[in-house]
């Protein structure tokens, strides 16, 4: 992967109108707009009509009214975000509330929530009837930064997060900014979490630009590299920037760190890494912190959360391997994953990390 990032491609951002930006993600038969701004949810009858769905099922973690009337006969069912929700168990029950509507795979499943919700109702449709197209109607700055765009969706195990899942390309994505009105302070921070990590991968100087554009250049990033790897073959594991540690975290703490404040630490600890093993230089290493601060994200380790508790949570990492652990880390030639990464210089890493009680 070296030397990608010089020319990595960025998908384009058209000015659709005044306060409505549009990202295509090119995957050929597969391709589909990323739409951003204020009021984007009430176009949804034309994306259901282009879709060709005959009747849809609306998941909303929001009041259901919070979903425009699709135009044509629904099914709208409640659901909650937050990882505990984030079950094998919710899948098969959406699919059996899918089969008792009698839904075809010439129907549509519309999601609207946060990133839990957009994974659960992702994966259902990927697994009912093998595939039932999808439209995100994402609700929280994370998952309108990420988890609404790229096809990929997952639910937890108690052994790790994200451990059972599928890819599955939604047919649209309707990020609308309203929605973001509501959001409590940690909402946002959490969100953050994915920005700042932008910076380190192709999306830099995101930090006080309005948040409409601080989305689109997220998108625009994550859609240009899934158009060039949409299955994690390469060049998408830039994107798990700060995410080995961060799931790790989350892991650790059950979930009391959120998924945006641990990808935030985790950024912090792969500047230092990435440091550590002579890939970047002091100055570098400190802009990690830098920009995770400036967003006002933790950056530090939470107390009583143990260097090897971690190390053995992230051997179970999907990118590990049996030598050692892998990470994406920054480099002379930008980021790049870096296998078999040895577990005692990781825990020295870990343990020269600063520590923090939980807010």
């Amino acid at each position: 992967m070296t030397g990608m990032l010089a020319t990595l491609p960025i998908s384009p951002i058209k000015q659709v109108a005044a306060d409505h930006r549009r990202i295509p993600v090119e995957l050929g038969p597969r391709s589909y707009p990323v739409d951003i701004g204020a009021g984007v949810r009430r176009t949804l009858p034309d994306v259901v009509a282009r879709v060709g769905a005959r009747r849809a099922v609306i998941v909303s973690a929001r009041p259901l009214d919070a979903v425009p009337d699709p135009g044509v006969p629904a099914l709208r069912l409640p659901a909650r975000d937050g990882e505990a929700d984030k079950t094998l168990a919710n899948v098969e029950a959406l699919c059996s509330r899918f089969a008792d509507f009698g839904l075809t795979r010439s129907d549509v499943v519309i999601s609207c929530g946060g990133g839990t919700t957009t994974d659960v109702v992702g994966l259902a449709a990927a697994l009912y009837h093998r595939g039932v197209a999808v439209v995100h109607l994402p609700t929280s700055l994370l998952a309108q930064v990420d988890a609404s765009v790229g096809g990929k969706t997952a639910v937890n195990l108690p052994a790790g997060k994200n451990l059972v899942g599928a890819y599955w390309q939604p047919s649209a994505v309707l990020c609308d900014t309203d929605y973001l009105t509501t959001l409590p302070r940690r909402e946002w921070i959490n969100g953050y979490g994915e920005i700042a990590r932008a910076h380190f991968i192709g999306a830099p100087g995101l930090l006080g630009r309005p948040v409409a554009e601080q989305i689109a250049a997220s998108v625009a990033l994550k859609a240009g590299v899934v158009a060039r790897d949409e299955r994690d073959s390469h060049l998408r594991h830039i994107l798990n920037y700060g995410h080995t540690l961060g799931h790790a975290l989350e892991r650790a703490t059950d979930y009391a760190l959120r998924h945006g404040e641990a990808v935030a630490v985790g950024t912090v600890f792969a500047g230092r890494l990435a440091g550590a093993l002579g890939r970047i230089g002091p100055e570098r290493v400190r802009e990690h912190l830098d920009v995770v601060q400036g967003y006002g994200l933790p950056a530090a380790l939470p107390a009583g959360v143990e260097p090897a508790e971690l190390v053995a949570v992230m051997r179970l990492d999907k990118k590990s391997t049996n030598a050692g652990l892998t990470f994406v880390l920054d480099g002379a030639d930008g980021p790049e994953l870096v296998p078999d990464v040895d577990e005692e210089l990781v825990l020295a890493a870990l343990a020269a990390m600063p520590r923090e009680d939980p807010a």
